[in-house]
């Protein structure tokens, strides 16, 4: 790690608190009003460039109705790796449901893992490009 880079955990607490953000429908300039901050500020923070203080994370977590432990779970292997799990990741593992998808294919064979992951990109993005596909056939 760089002295210049963000701090692994900085970013996977960041991330932590872009995904539950956004789980909640709120924009970086509602949780900066909320909090007396600018949205740029915010952008920071979840990016991991700027450190979140304690007692700011204090207020993010009262602000998104979350308990403060939320924003360091799976650091264990921020810490083993030295890495960050992607805020994608950590979006998707909260939606409803996305847990379950999770489990289920880590219990999967690594080819049925990777079947699954090229069936799944072969598929169209939304309806307008599965009709177009359709056409072409």
């Amino acid at each position: 790690m760089s002295p210049l880079s963000p701090h692994p955990v900085d970013v996977h607490v960041g991330g932590m608190i872009r995904a539950h953000r956004k789980r909640l429908g709120m924009s970086q300039s509602q949780l900066a009003d909320a909090l007396g901050l600018t949205f740029q500020q915010v952008q920071k923070y979840e990016r991991g460039s700027n450190r979140v203080s304690a007692s700011k994370l204090f207020d993010i977590a009262q602000t998104l109705g979350l308990s403060i432990s939320t924003f360091f779970e799976g650091l264990d292997r921020v810490e083993a790796t030295g890495s960050s799990i992607s805020p994608d990741l950590i979006q998707f593992a909260i939606t409803p449901g996305g847990d379950k998808v999770i489990h289920a294919f880590k219990r999967l064979t690594p080819n049925v893992r990777k079947a699954l992951v090229d069936l799944i990109a072969a598929m169209p993005a939304d309806a307008d490009e599965a009709v177009e596909l359709k056409h072409v056939g």
